[in-house]
């Protein structure tokens, strides 16, 4: 199955400091996606930089490098959906709720002609 998880998390222990005065479902909510997200965008922002660096000294080809092995992109609809499929097909996992609607999605996103 694919992870679309961002591979920039904030540990638990340390969200459970930085919300020590929050009961502990809502530091598992709203905090959570909270201190990801905030955690994600300075890792972005810090990839960001380096790329113009390397950019700079070492040319775009190396900095691209950089910058598609610290944040691949994930996975295309259709790229999801054919391994979906692929996986159906030979039986390695029993099919889902989300193997259908990854399918299902990515036909609907194909045009009506």
């Amino acid at each position: 199955m694919i992870n679309q998880q961002h591979p920039i998390s904030v540990p638990q222990e340390l969200l459970n400091q930085w919300c020590r005065w929050e009961p502990k479902q809502t530091v598992d909510g709203l905090w959570r996606k909270i201190a990801d997200n905030s955690a994600q965008w300075g890792a972005d922002q810090e990839l960001e930089a380096c790329h113009c660096e390397v950019s700079f000294w070492g040319g775009k080809g190396i900095a691209d490098r950089l910058q598609a092995t610290r944040r691949p992109k994930p996975p295309s609809l259709k790229e999801q959906a054919l391994e979906r499929l692929m996986n159906l097909e030979q039986g390695t996992n029993p099919p889902g709720f989300n193997d259908y609607d990854t399918i299902r999605r990515a036909l609907e996103a194909l045009p009506n002609d």
